[in-house]
């Protein structure tokens, strides 16, 4: 599992926030106790002085019996103790309300147990992710839940099943992918006119797989390949984001590819693509690819080799049905 170096720092910028904003708030608090309780900022202060005068007796060689001094220092410090609990209860104060609790035991609101992301900082993560995937996605109502299989016809047309019995199985088929994502599950090219659900369970499998902590990168082919034509042709100094997001293309666990065949295919759209496929294929990393077109047009508009690697490395999704954004649109009226 990879993790997003891009997101993971907006993670890590979110949670230096948080500790900052606990710090502020401690603060806050303090000032007000100190203000109504001045005694309590008196005792706090002798007992902070205590700690280097527990340390002076116990390295004290002179007359004075080092132990003695030690357990003297230690009785003041606990009547210390008792005078400001009671002043802080008598307040309407917690004894302990002025200190430092960290929000997460496991790493002490640090973000990582020795080098690796603690729970906590995870979960900032698959935040950060759903916001990424919310730029191009709705994330509203997709769900494998929501999707509903009444859309597609239940008769068959040439007696070889009907679109609905087809469209159960690329259910079935999307729904274990996203949920054993990580195994040795395939890529996924998935092919049909539009409107027949394609981003729709691509999208349900986006949701699961960043929810369950890979790092899935969404979007469409015309954006893709923009980014790849300024990395190539942009060689001015504001080139680093462009980098990076390519990087991200090349690297995250799940790249969701939308809309192959919409950009505008040249030979340069061509190599990139193949590259991507390619790379992503050499490194284990998976790939979604959803587009209108089947895979004999992909071999005429691309290339044989891309669409040789296609048939020979991703399953074959095949959407049938009607459109069922003008089905709902029927519906409305």
């Amino acid at each position: 599992m990879s993790l997003d170096g891009k997101l993971l720092g907006r993670a890590i910028e979110r949670l230096e926030k948080l500790n900052r904003q606990d710090e502020a708030r401690l603060s806050r608090l303090r000032a007000q106790l100190y203000s109504r309780l001045p005694r309590v900022k008196e005792i706090d202060s002798e007992l902070s002085a205590s700690f280097a005068k527990a340390a002076l007796a116990a390295l004290d060689g002179g007359a004075r019996n080092p132990e003695d001094a030690l357990r003297s220092v230690m009785l003041e410090n606990l009547s210390l103790q008792a005078e400001r609990a009671e002043l802080m209860a008598g307040a309407g104060f917690a004894p302990d309300c002025l200190d430092e609790k960290p929000r997460c035991e496991k790493c002490s609101d640090r973000g990582f147990v020795g080098t690796k992301p603690c729970s906590c900082l995870m979960k900032l993560y698959a935040d950060e992710q759903r916001i990424e995937l919310s730029k191009l996605l709705k994330l509203g109502e997709e769900s494998f839940d929501t999707f509903d299989l009444n859309y597609y016809p239940a008769a068959s047309k040439n007696g070889a099943g009907s679109p609905r019995e087809r469209m159960e199985i690329v259910y079935e088929i999307c729904l274990q992918y996203a949920r054993k994502f990580g195994g040795e599950r395939d890529n996924l090219f998935m092919s049909g006119a539009p409107g027949l659900g394609k981003t729709f369970l691509s999208t349900c499998i986006a949701r699961v797989v960043s929810e369950n902590g890979w790092s899935v990168v969404y979007d469409t082919a015309v954006s893709i390949f923009s980014r790849f034509e300024d990395e190539h042709f942009d060689h001015s100094e504001d080139i680093e984001e462009t980098r990076a997001d390519i990087r991200r293309y090349m690297s995250c666990d799940l790249l969701i590819i939308d809309d192959l065949g919409t950009e505008m295919t040249t030979s340069f759209t061509q190599s990139v693509l193949y590259d991507l496929i390619n790379t992503r294929l050499r490194t284990g990393k998976k790939t979604i690819i959803s587009s209108n077109l089947s895979l004999d047009d992909v071999a005429r508009r691309y290339s044989q080799q891309i669409a040789s690697r296609l048939r020979g490395e991703y399953t074959l999704l095949r959407f049938e049905g009607e459109d069922i954004r003008a089905l709902k649109r029927e519906e409305r009226r």
